[in-house]
């Protein structure tokens, strides 16, 4: 029998249709199991607290378990990599963080592309970066250390976390915003780095604000800055780097991401989940303290911070020159 030719475009308009079918069908039932969030540090942090906060409200909202995994090692590319190749069905997603952005161009030989690898979901929010100094360095605020730097070529140590890791990238910008030279200190993540601080066996670091609050309140660390572009509620009186280095902005940004290829339907899903939580007053209290701000935002707008701090980066590890061990 021949058919007549509106017969075949209905029929082909309706099989163009079907794929599209499954996604939304695995979208409203999403999510029918729990879902591995996978965070790529170690326990503790403004990553892994994050996770748990974020982790905790979608599984109270979308009636399944959210659990977190941490697989550290390799500056998180052993848990992104993980991540990145699990099958892009919305039940594993990935905490992501400025490392995202930094390791692209710190790492010659990755085997993946995070930016190609995966699809943004949101983001969570925007830690500072906390510049202070030990109590005997003879300095009171920015432009005085910047002052003394320039007295003392590369004798001031500015400790980190770790080679590539926020707070070293973001003491070399630092470094090249102000002409000054400083002798990094890498430690094996912030808490050692700290510790020296305080001892004075280092002068100078670059923390989660989180990490050295107490210190600061404890007169033990002299808070200079932080990095962000607005001064922060936790330390209302501590100037920001931009007062005195116009445009000068960096922090560590957190948000969540799925593998590629994830149904948009469930990234959705989830992004309008996120934005919902961090609108929660009390949720936006817990993440003040981490002194952080709640970032929300659409998946657009995750990929394109994503893009821009990628971009920024690269500039800063091609002119500083930092190489992994």
């Amino acid at each position: 029998m021949k058919l007549a030719r509106r017969d075949v475009l209905r029929w082909v308009a309706r099989a163009a249709a079907l794929p599209a079918l499954p996604a939304t069908v695995l979208a409203q039932s999403y999510p029918a199991r729990p879902v591995r969030v996978i965070v790529p540090v170690a326990a503790g942090g403004a990553n892994d607290v994050s996770a748990r906060l974020i982790g905790q409200w979608l599984s109270e909202h979308l009636g399944q378990q959210f659990v977190i995994e941490n697989r550290p090692g390799a500056g998180t590319n052993i848990g992104t990599e993980a991540a990145v190749r699990s099958p892009a069905d919305g039940y594993t997603l990935l905490i992501s963080g400025s490392n995202a952005a930094i390791n692209p161009s710190l790492f010659a030989n990755l085997n993946f592309n995070f930016i190609h690898d995966t699809a943004p979901i949101g983001s969570i929010v925007r830690v500072p970066q906390l510049m202070q100094v030990t109590p005997s360095l003879p300095v009171q605020t920015v432009p005085e250390f910047i002052t003394y730097a320039k007295a003392n070529p590369g004798k001031i140590a500015m400790g980190s976390g770790g080679i590539g890791s926020p707070a070293h990238v973001i003491g070399e910008y630092f470094k090249l915003a102000t002409g000054i030279d400083l002798t990094h200190v890498p430690y094996r993540g912030a808490a050692p780095a700290v510790t020296d601080l305080i001892g004075g066996q280092i002068q100078v670091a670059f923390t989660e604000l989180a990490t050295s609050l107490q210190y600061v309140k404890a007169g033990r660390l002299r808070a200079l800055a932080v990095t962000t572009a607005a001064r922060v509620e936790a330390l209302p009186d501590v100037p920001t780097l931009a007062e005195f280095i116009p445009g000068f902005e960096a922090s560590q940004w957190i948000g969540l991401v799925a593998p590629k290829d994830t149904p948009s339907a469930i990234v959705e899903k989830l992004n309008a989940e996120i934005n919902a939580g961090l609108g929660d007053a009390k949720l936006k209290a817990r993440f003040a303290e981490l002194g952080g701000t709640v970032m929300p935002g659409s998946p657009a707008d995750f990929a394109k911070l994503i893009r821009d701090e990628t971009e920024k980066w690269a500039k800063v590890i091609r002119d500083a020159n930092i190489k992994p061990i």
